[in-house]
């Protein structure tokens, strides 16, 4: 019985042989192979995906549009989200049908596509990350963010303001979404596909909202030595920050609060530190309004999540009572309410003078008393003082910077219940630059003895010298320009008037 199969088998095999067809050996796909809809017998695996890919390509024109919200539409093409041949892989299997693997199923494969033809199916693929871009590109004018239910705070006492609820695309679900259809679902044909779009629901309740009435904390500092534009900025950012209602959980970023620093945001030049210098700059004291903010949420007793102290000491709060604010440095105040109801922020400004007051439920006990405490660990006086000489600027020119004394502080909250102290611990600790007094003074001049003179004051390394040489030279400058500009105004005065002129006739 195992001679005859031996038989049987050679006897296909060696029928196999002769039944083979030429094209075997010319490479090219048997009769009756389709990709499709599309015939590909007789061609070369290159000329089949050739033929494929043209396919394909030909549904790039299709119409697809995304259903965002509110009847709005993001229309695009297959073409424009990376339509390309998915199934690639099924070429080398199309070229080599009927000649990969053991004879006998070779055999048996040509002698099927006599019968039937062998059909590959085309599938469609995209790039998943034009999909997600162009809805990224686009989500902007549909998305409604949800609007919190707020308080407003009006004589002496509060008004709610309702949420109103918002509507989000999610693009990374709706990316997913619009994917998946066309490469699953998607016929070639014009679509449409709903993205993914969520409800935002504001945060607040009414309820909640009434019981915030009592003081949690407020702090006052003063502005009074300010000039226009410093003072102008204080009051500028404190309204940035007056009327924020923070939930419980909820972190609120100072410097977000207040930026961005330019003219279109109410800023003006003025003196701010940089680089242990007074120099102008948009929204200089900025700090003091964060200052400020730092102290009324101490008092409140929230969380402060990030704070620093400035590079020089500053003079309207004890040292390491401060919290700066800086675009340059990254520096920024920020605090979470720690607290399980609303708090509102009410930011005011009057006779030089700033003030914040935190409202909120009050939940500690009414004995509690909490205060801070400023401990100066070192104090480093310069005593030392510093010229610079500018070459940009003329004799007579002389810019005078204080100086500025170096401390190590830390600061204290210090607990007393009924009026006896629980508790005492160190909230921060604060290191300020050591500054000498300085000036910066003009040396540029053609004139060999005004450059010795200043030279010489420079070379006494004395501030009062130097500002005294150079005030000189700038009130003799000052007089020969009011000297030239009377011999001007004579000279003007003994020229005979201007002769008419005549207006010719139409």
């Amino acid at each position: 019985m195992r001679k005859v199969s031996l038989a049987i088998s050679a006897a296909l095999a060696a029928l196999a042989v002769v039944v083979m067809p030429v094209r075997a050996a010319e490479n090219r796909i048997e009769t009756g192979i389709y990709a499709g809809d599309m015939d590909l017998s007789g061609m070369t695996a290159e000329e089949a995906g050739d033929e494929i890919r043209a396919y394909v390509d030909s549904f790039g024109g299709a119409q697809i549009t995304l259903n965002a919200v509110d009847g709005g539409t993001i229309v695009t093409t297959a073409a424009e989200l990376g339509l390309k041949w998915g199934n690639e892989s099924i070429l080398d299997e199309v070229a080599n049908f009927g000649h990969d693997g053991d004879i006998l199923r070779c055999y048996k494969e040509l002698k099927d596509l006599e019968y039937k033809n062998k059909i590959y199916d085309v599938t469609f693929d995209f790039d998943r990350e034009k999909i997600r871009a162009l809805i990224e590109q686009n989500v902007d004018q549909y998305n409604r963010e949800a609007i919190n239910a707020s308080l407003v705070r009006t004589d002496g006492g509060f008004e709610i303001t309702e949420g109103q609820s918002g509507v989000v695309i999610d693009t990374a679900a709706s990316t997913d979404t619009v994917y998946d259809y066309l490469v699953e679902n998607w016929d070639g044909s014009d679509c449409a596909i709903d993205l993914v779009v969520t409800v935002d629901e504001p945060k607040g309740k009414a309820e909640d909202l009434a019981k915030v009435k009592d003081v949690l904390g407020t702090f006052t500092t003063s502005y009074s030595t300010s000039g226009k534009a410093r003072s102008a900025n204080v009051a500028n950012g404190c309204s940035l920050i007056d009327g924020t209602t923070l939930y419980p959980g909820e972190e609120f970023s100072a410097y977000e609060a207040v930026s961005p620093f330019t003219e279109a945001n109410g800023y003006y030049m003025a003196g701010s530190y940089l680089n242990g210098q007074v120099v102008d700059s948009l929204g200089g004291g900025i700090c003091q309004v964060s200052t400020t903010l730092y102290n009324a949420v101490l008092l409140s007793e929230l969380e402060v999540t990030e704070r620093y102290n400035h590079s020089m000491i500053v003079t309207y709060v004890d040292p390491s009572a401060d919290a700066a604010i800086a675009e340059s440095s990254g520096k920024d105040f920020k605090f979470k309410n720690n607290t399980d109801y609303p708090i509102y922020i009410e930011g005011k400004t009057a006779d030089k003078q700033i003030t914040f007051t935190i409202y909120g439920v009050e939940t500690r006990d009414s004995s509690r008393e909490v205060s801070y405490e400023s401990v100066v660990l070192e104090r480093n006086v310069p005593e030392e003082e510093v010229i610079y000489a500018d070459e940009s600027q003329p004799v007579g020119y002389c810019v005078v910077q204080s100086a500025h004394i170096g401390y190590k502080a830390q600061l204290w909250k210090i607990v007393r219940e009924g009026g006896v102290e629980v508790s005492r611990e160190q909230v921060n600790s604060s290191s300020y630059m050591k500054v000498p007094r300085s000036a910066t003074v003009g040396v540029a001049t053609a004139d060999e003895g005004a450059r010795n003179a200043i030279m010489a004051a420079i070379a006494t390394n004395s501030v009062d010298q130097v500002k005294a040489v150079a005030g000189s030279y700038q009130a003799a400058a000052e007089a020969a320009a009011a000297q030239a500009a009377a011999a001007q105004a004579a000279a003007q005065a003994d020229q005979p008037p201007a002769p008419p002129q005549e207006t010719p006739s139409e």
